[in-house]
């Protein structure tokens, strides 16, 4: 029995076209470029880390109303507000922060990925630089003041390496290449407004506060992205790339016109009064941060779901692993809190809750982990999970069925279930001879032991 199939195989290659052993960085440009991104890990993290508690003491402080929305400084009607409602200045200040801490790790996280797994190919690489440097930008720098002068120049430069490195990853996605090839004129355009935003804004760096021409530069170029991306999609990318990369083009579309329409919404259809509200503030740059967590989560969508740059599996594992590590806590948590409670009047209560709750996790981490493996493939990894049933079925099938002709339509069957090929078929040797082979087996003389 043979399997004959020609397929149109969807292979796992890196998005760029048939040149794809050109998109590899070898020797030398290697380690320079990993040096790079190091360097520029290195930057950002102490930036962001130093920013935390001079920002975190800035948010303390009690602006005016014509400034609080743009730097996220309280109000003195704003704190009046907050008191009204039973909250304090330390719960405002913790939750910009806290939100800022989970903005920017989510991007650092995506792009230390990226770069631990693909760090040699060129267009992953670069899409692991633009995330880990962008977000500094979305940090509040004004609290570096606080700190020696000599940090801003770093910060500034950090910040316009984070603009531009996204906007050139947007216009080149997935490829490596500006198409239409007049995009790349477009640079200029990014380079005047970071630079004006990095370093010669008179104001503090935020999306806010920006002059008029800077602004509308700032919003035709947000919707330049956009437009090339669904150019690309539409136009220019094969069947590949388009299921590669639809999570990316809609993640970006969805967080650059969201983000748009939020600082549009914020600053043209509410008086300043309005604005300068704690709960605003909060609502505000929720939203914004919401909008931009966007692009990377759609590059971890893209990844799970279309094996973008290869690194699925580590993804997989970090999934099940993370989501299993997690559960295990809180059902560890959870049984040592109810049997201490059941077994409060024993002196040993504490004692017995320990061990009980050790004996429950060892018993379910097997089980669970296999369901939430389980879920998993069934969420992002449907056809595996679906060809893994199929296989499991068709086994089960082969001890019972003993009509050659079913069995043969139940395998061309799964066959085409799993693999998904264009074409097969199936060639079974005539039943003669198979009986000539068979008898002439059985009636040929064992050799006799000289002859071995």
């Amino acid at each position: 029995m043979s399997l004959h199939q020609t397929s149109s195989k969807q292979t796992s290659r890196s998005l760029n076209q048939p040149g794809a052993a050109s998109t590899r960085l070898q020797g030398g440009t290697l380690m320079l470029a990993r040096g790079v991104w190091i360097a520029g890990a290195v930057a950002v993290l102490v930036i962001f880390f130093a920013s935390l508690p001079a920002n975190f003491a800035y948010l303390h402080n009690v602006g005016t109303n014509e400034t609080s929305f743009s730097i996220r400084q309280l109000t003195p009607d704003g704190l009046r507000k907050l008191q009204v409602y039973g909250l304090s200045v330390d719960f405002y200040a913790t939750y910009i922060t806290g939100c800022k801490v989970i903005f920017v790790a989510a991007w650092f996280a995506l792009g230390g990925l990226i770069f631990w797994r693909k760090s040699d190919d060129r267009m992953a690489f670069f899409a692991s630089f633009a995330l880990i440097m962008f977000p500094i930008g979305f940090t509040n720098t004004i609290a570096l003041e606080a700190l020696p002068p000599t940090w801003l120049l770093p910060v500034e430069c950090v910040q316009f390496l984070g603009g531009i490195s996204l906007s050139v990853f947007f216009y080149v996605f997935p490829d490596g290449r500006f198409v239409p090839s007049w995009t790349r004129w477009l640079l200029i355009g990014w380079v005047i407004e970071e630079s004006y935003v990095s370093f010669f804004a008179l104001t503090p760096v935020n999306p806010f506060v920006r002059s008029l021409i800077v602004g509308f530069l700032f919003i035709v170029l947000l919707v330049s992205l956009v437009a090339v991306q669904f150019y690309r999609y539409r136009r220019v990318s094969n069947p590949v790339q388009r299921q590669q990369t639809k999570w990316v083009v809609f993640g970006m579309t969805v967080a650059v016109l969201g983000f748009a329409a939020t600082i549009s919404v914020g600053t043209t259809l509410f008086p300043a009064d309005a604005r300068s509200g704690p709960f605003e503030t909060m609502i505000a740059y929720t939203a914004l941060d919401l909008f931009l967590l966007l692009i990377p989560f759609s590059i971890g969508l893209a990844i799970l779901r279309s094996r973008l740059w290869e690194i699925d599996v580590i993804i997989n594992r970090s999934l099940v692993y993370g989501t299993l590590t997690v559960s295990l806590a809180l059902i560890y948590v959870g049984s040592v809190l109810a049997l201490q409670t059941l077994l409060g009047s024993f002196t040993e209560g504490n004692q017995f809750a320990i061990v009980g709750s050790t004996l429950v996790i060892a018993v379910l981490f097997q089980p669970l982990r296999r369901r939430i493996q389980a879920i998993i493939d069934l969420r992002f990894y449907r056809r595996k999970y679906d060809a893994a049933r199929t296989l499991e079925g068709f086994s089960a099938t082969l001890r019972s069925e003993v009509d050659l002709q079913q069995l043969r339509e139940q395998l061309v069957a799964v066959v085409d279930e799993t693999m998904q090929p264009t074409h097969v078929s199936l060639w079974l040797r005539p039943q003669e001879q198979i009986g000539k082979q068979s008898a002439a087996w059985i009636n040929t003389p064992p050799a006799s032991p000289r002859e071995k």
